[in-house]
């Protein structure tokens, strides 16, 4: 409870409305993409961005699938996914279509470090949109993708849809991603695939921050430290467990706009309250 309590303090020191991140091809993931590409260019390339945390090798997440994202007008974008099935994973809705661009296709990567090159890779664009998915307010940012088999390994494997009413505030859970390791990270930061540990507060908090757009479908967690998810890392998974026994909580939504590294809360979409609509098209 001390934990807990020290956790809500933090945020509290940081609340007072924030505007979301919203339309995240435009403002942030077409410019993480070429990021990311230059990066695995450079010779001295060791991996990708989750910020705080610390490195993640190849066989841990198994079930985190990078997104390579192929835009109109032939531009790229970047997200993560989580695998639940030998042919199904799931997103958020926004990394398909955020309120202005509309993805072409998904090329999913697992079991490398890097996005653009290595790993086991699969295309596809058939995507199944959460009907309910509102860009304007965020909500239902959910969508299963469907992809040709991949079968499992010790760096490739599924991950267990957390169900029931377990709200998890308090908890702590395991972010992961592709993502940048900072709301300033040059070309020259090199950190490998990245993982970080953080704690699930309570929805009431959540919303001194972010207000109305936080709904019963909406888990949050604390960013103190600095440690978050940050732009590249939309769609990933906020895990609890491990091995066979890992349960996807949460699906990477949104953060404050003002920044992943400022201490406000980082928002997902509740594995829980989409289960039966998840489980009905695996």
């Amino acid at each position: 409870m001390k934990v807990l309590l020290y956790a809500l303090a933090l945020v509290a020191v940081v609340a007072g409305y924030q505007e979301p991140t919203r339309f995240y091809h435009s403002n942030y993931g077409i410019a993480e993409a070429a990021r990311i590409k230059q990066l695995e260019q450079a010779l001295d390339f060791d991996g990708s961005r989750i910020t705080g945390g610390s490195n993640a090798n190849v066989g841990a997440h198994p079930h985190l699938g990078g997104l390579v994202i192929s835009l109109s007008g032939g531009r790229q974008s970047v997200c993560g996914s989580s695998l639940l099935t030998n042919t199904r994973s799931v997103t958020a809705a926004h990394c398909w279509f955020d309120g202005v661009n509309q993805a072409q296709s998904f090329q999913i990567v697992w079991g490398s470090d890097r996005l653009f090159s290595g790993g086991t890779r699969v295309n596809t664009n058939n995507i199944v949109m959460h009907p309910n998915w509102n860009w304007n307010n965020l909500n239902n940012d959910v969508a299963v993708i469907v992809h040709n088999f991949v079968g499992f390994t010790n760096n490739i494997n599924r991950i267990l849809l957390a169900s029931g009413n377990n709200a998890f505030a308090g908890q702590w859970a395991t972010a992961a991603g592709y993502g940048r390791t900072s709301d300033t990270a040059s070309i020259t930061n090199t950190q490998a695939k990245r993982h970080v540990t953080v704690q699930v507060i309570t929805n009431a908090v959540c919303r001194n921050t972010f207000g109305t757009i936080i709904v019963d479908s909406t888990i949050c967690v604390a960013t103190t430290g600095g440690n978050s998810p940050c732009p590249g890392d939309s769609g990933g998974p906020l895990a609890i467990g491990s091995g066979n026994n890992r349960q996807l909580i949460g699906i990477v939504s949104f953060g404050a706009r003002a920044g992943c590294t400022r201490g406000f809360p980082a928002a997902f979409a509740r594995v829980t309250s989409f289960n039966s609509w998840i489980s009905g098209r695996l």
